[in-house]
């Protein structure tokens, strides 16, 4: 997990999460880098929108992450959601992004375990 904490503090690109609801019906949606807070655990800070409500039900997702630069390098990660937490200090401390005209609508950090991670393109274990 160290090597991957490097990876995402290090490389810019482009990432999409994945998820699902419990009938299969598929989202997907721009995200930042994951943020590395426990040993063997990522998290992503999420509004209570699509993505969030499908974790509800489906605690299965899916970052893939696009390298910028020629050619296509980067990541797939296929996440557990393992818990999640409403902290505004600690999203207000770990968000990267700072907007001025950021509503006050809550946030949760959601906690996932990986489970598998495969380069961008290919199905060989990086």
């Amino acid at each position: 997990m160290k090597a991957l904490k490097f990876y995402f503090e290090n490389t810019k690109g482009t990432g999409v999460l994945a998820t699902a609801d419990s009938s299969g019906k598929v989202d997907a949606a721009i995200y930042s880098r994951p943020h590395f807070l426990e040993a063997d655990q990522l998290a992503f800070i999420m509004r209570d929108r699509l993505t969030h409500q499908n974790l509800t039900s489906n605690p299965h997702a899916t970052f893939l992450f696009i390298e910028n630069g020629p050619g296509y390098k980067g990541k797939r990660l296929f996440l557990k959601k393992v818990k999640e937490e409403e902290n505004p200090e600690l999203v207000g401390k770990i968000k990267r992004r700072r907007y001025t005209d950021d509503k006050q609508e809550p946030r949760f950090l959601v906690y996932f375990t990986l489970e598998k991670q495969l380069p961008l393109i290919g199905d060989s274990t990086d």
